[in-house]
């Protein structure tokens, strides 16, 4: 009865996260519905109406939480200065990131602002910076389907504000930061230019795609191909790639016995963690990715239900913007339910595959997975691969050993470039089979189609749906081969 409660709580603290993300309200609104919620406390002794009472408080309080979040001091607080030209100091509150030939940060001032700038003077995480240009309020815009993707809500959620558009830099100190995410990023730039001496471009981007998530040199036009061929999620470090590493750590630990194979599981996914940098999102990556680490190994979903939840209902309460603008988070989550709950259901299913080189295991973790981001893809991208399946498997399987021989290359570089040659040889092989295998498929004339149009209420709807199948298959003896 307590968990009945509890999910009650949750799910109306996130439906009320929702809810506002859609519909705008000011505070007092929120605080109304909270208030009126107790009107249902006159009959606490009636199960039903304590339930209401419980949905509709935690509605409000959702509500009140994204409400306190969108109200964020550092709003409007350079409201007066758009649009004119100003000097304007800060410190690098970012890892700069290469796109398009310029360079893209955020600076800490007076409020957030998100940078886009040339490509020199050289700006690194914790610099203390000068600019002088013009200071602008992010606009929403065309995302390229015809769906207005709504630019400012995407930044609003890590607190920017304002933007910055080709200003002129001068850097006045570095070491400004913090200082364990200082010595993080440059543990990581240093590995990734290690990389970069043994492994040619756009191999190497996409080694350190796979790894740490940068797309810095794998240029517009290859990351369109990515796109198209339904594998864009191996190199934008989204979550979803992570619980699909996570997964396969697991199968390789399987001969370790029990405890130590569940150790070695999740110190890999804390060390994947740390070299990517420890940003936000890989940080609620990864914990989703140890979820699965401890399903795999307890079996017992029930549980694992509950702590999802709650790791769920945690996240959105520190930020609960990530619900509807965040898709590392969303693919993670779902990607994560895929795993959990989908995968069991497909095996039942792919009998007939041989269980050879585990074909069946990534045949099931494949479909899984893809047919559960499906519908959310759908409605943050609006682009439907239909190659997408075959892609996946011809690629994902390969996906742990590229990573990691791509890993002990850049480490062994570091001691010696002639040795790190061999394992850097191998991984180039790889990766050009990737490359090749995503060109191909891309340039097929049917390999995508566009979707205009996916609204949200539709991708909860295909969810619902996936709840239906789920619940129909549940009490299967063959997902519950021991329950009698």
């Amino acid at each position: 009865m307590k968990s009945d409660y509890l999910y009650i709580i949750l799910g109306g603290f996130f439906v009320g996260v929702v809810f506002r993300s859609f519909v705008y309200s000011k505070i007092a609104f929120a605080l109304s519905i909270i208030f009126l919620s107790l009107i249902f406390l006159i009959w606490r002794n009636k199960k039903a109406f304590f339930i209401i009472f419980i949905f509709i408080f935690s509605f409000g309080v959702g509500i009140l939480r994204y409400d306190i979040k969108d109200e964020s001091p550092l709003k409007n607080i350079l409201d007066d200065i758009v649009g004119k030209k100003m000097i304007v100091e800060g410190i690098v509150s970012t890892d700069p990131e290469i796109k398009d030939d310029t360079l893209r940060f955020v600076i800490a001032s007076k409020s957030n602002i998100f940078v886009r700038t040339q490509l020199y003077p050289t700006v690194k995480y914790g610099d203390l910076i000068r600019l002088e240009g013009k200071i602008m309020k992010p606009e929403n815009f065309d995302g390229g389907s015809g769906k207005i993707f709504d630019y400012v809500s995407y930044l609003s959620k890590d607190d920017v504000y304002y933007t910055m558009s080709m200003p002129s830099v001068s850097v006045i100190s570095h070491n400004n930061g913090n200082p364990i995410k200082n010595v993080l990023y440059k543990i990581k730039n240093s590995f990734l230019t290690q990389i970069e001496k043994i492994i040619p471009a756009p191999y190497s981007a996409l080694e350190g795609g796979l790894l740490l998530g940068t797309k810095q040199s794998l240029g517009t036009k290859l990351q369109d191909d990515f796109r198209r061929a339904g594998i864009i999620h191996i190199v934008v470090l989204s979550g979803y790639n992570i619980t699909i590493i996570a997964d396969f750590i697991m199968k390789i630990m399987v001969p370790l016995p029990n405890v130590y194979g569940i150790g070695a599981g999740i110190i890999g996914i804390i060390l994947f963690a740390i070299m990517a940098g420890g940003e936000a999102t890989v940080v609620r990556a990864t914990i989703m990715a140890l979820f699965v680490i401890l399903a795999k190994s307890s079996r017992r979903n029930y549980d694992v239900t509950r702590a999802l939840s709650l790791a769920g209902f945690l996240m959105i309460l520190h930020n609960p913007k990530i619900v509807v603008y965040d898709s590392s988070f969303q693919l993670s989550f779902m990607a994560t339910l895929g795993l959990i709950y989908v995968a069991p259901i497909i095996e039942t299913k792919l009998v007939w595959i041989t269980k050879h080189f585990k074909i069946r295991e990534i045949m099931t973790t494949t479909l899984a997975t893809q047919l559960f981001v499906l519908p959310m893809l759908l409605y943050k991208m609006g682009e439907l691969s239909l190659v997408g399946i075959p892609v996946n498997l011809l690629i994902l399987g390969i996906i742990p050993i590229t990573m990691l021989l791509g890993f002990i290359t850049g480490l062994v570089s570091f001691l010696s470039i002639f040795i790190a040659w061999i394992t850097g040889g191998l991984t180039y092989f790889l990766l050009w089979y990737q490359i090749g295998v995503v060109e191909f498929f891309s340039s097929l004339p049917f390999a995508s189609i566009k979707i205009s149009y996916f609204p949200f209420w539709l991708a909860v709807l295909v969810y619902v749906g996936y709840l239906i199948i789920y619940l129909r298959f549940y009490n299967s003896p063959q997902l519950h081969p021991n329950s009698n």
